[in-house]
């Protein structure tokens, strides 16, 4: 039998495969003292600033935190002076600050399971926390030396950090956020992505994988389909997070080899207060029906951690994806301990 790590190269390679990867089963999430440092004092429910000094909110019942850049939070207020303005966290951490995080990592059967640092949030996620969307947007326009500036910076934020987790837990994995689209399109047009974004992950993604790093997951739970290319150049393995509007079957058909695709099952449609099993398990079986692939291709749900917004929701996915590798019913253990939504932040 497979492990999951050897079910997922056969599924990114095209190679045989007699079952579905399921979901995150074949990597294990760790958490650096550099991406909580930055990430601040997270609190579900709350309010906080975090690294970068952005002011953060994380209300009940939503997927993840987001900034609130109303005029007197914004730290950006003038791209073309974003040096005064914009200070790197500390990136470098005592032995005792990294002890929970090795431990972590030792804890992890590396023959069975990728070892992945969680890096969010990426770099144009971090452009809109510093200066609000709005102005992000008409920066790359009106302002692009400093947006290249700017974004430089960021990414030697990023390479330094890559650095220090390198050298302290030696991934051969590497799971980093970057949100790029709405449900309908992407933020940046191709070009624009092109200009701004392609050589900044080129230099993050290929500083990891000349590293040890051998498997590149980068979540975007957005359309990204005109992305795709970009993100073959970046050197990602697989896109997670990647929402069924995208035309997967699609996608599978004209990238397949070149790169993977997470996703399928979009969370807005099952991780719903008044979700039930039924109507979950029918919409699950009708996103790998219609994909109908084993090879590039991973089902999953689009939230990108192993969990859900209601508890419940990604476990029995888990469950019915397991069924369909089996060709059965969906055996339910109703005493298995249910994923609650990520709470490795909260301190």
């Amino acid at each position: 039998m497979m492990t999951p790590k050897q079910k997922v190269l056969a599924c990114i390679r095209g190679e045989k495969l007699d079952e579905y990867v399921n979901q995150f089963e074949y990597v294990k999430l760790a958490f650096d003292p550099a991406t909580l440092f930055a990430m601040g004092q997270v609190q579900k429910g709350g309010t906080w600033k975090n690294g970068w000094g952005v002011e953060m909110e994380f209300p009940e019942n939503v997927p993840g935190m987001f900034p609130n850049t109303s005029p007197e939070f914004v730290v950006v207020d003038d791209v073309t002076n974003w040096k005064e303005k914009v200070h790197m966290p500390r990136t470098e951490f005592t032995d005792e600050e990294w002890a929970p995080t090795i431990a972590q990592v030792n804890a992890i059967d590396r023959d069975q399971y990728f070892v992945a640092p969680f890096i969010a949030p990426g770099i144009f996620e971090k452009l809109h926390y510093l200066m609000g969307m709005e102005d992000c947007m008409i920066n790359f326009y009106d302002e692009p030396e400093a947006m290249h500036e700017l974004i430089d910076y960021l990414v030697e934020y990023e390479l330094k950090v890559a650095k220090e987790v390198i050298d302290h837990i030696h991934p051969d994995a590497l799971f980093h956020h970057d949100d790029w689209g709405s449900q309908r399109s992407s933020f940046l047009s191709p070009e624009m992505f092109d200009e701004f974004l392609l050589p900044a992950y080129q230099k993050i993604y290929g500083y990891w994988k000349a590293n040890g790093v051998e498997l590149i997951i980068h979540h975007s739970d957005s359309y990204g389909a005109n992305l795709v290319p970009s993100m073959i150049k970046m050197g990602i393995d697989i896109w997670q997070g990647c929402m069924y509007g995208n035309d997967i079957p699609n996608l599978i058909k004209t990238y397949g080899g070149q790169i993977s695709f997470q996703g399928g099952i979009d969370n807005g449609k099952v991780d719903r207060g008044d979700w039930t099993k039924e109507y979950v398990e029918a919409e699950t079986r009708k996103v790998i029906s219609e994909v109908n692939s084993k090879n590039y291709f991973i089902p999953a749900t689009v939230m990108g951690e192993p969990g859900s917004v209601f508890p419940g929701v990604y476990d029995f996915i888990t469950d019915v994806i397991d069924a369909i590798n089996r060709g059965g019913e969906v055996i339910v253990d109703e005493n298995q301990e249910v994923t609650k939504p990520m709470t490795h932040f909260e301190k």
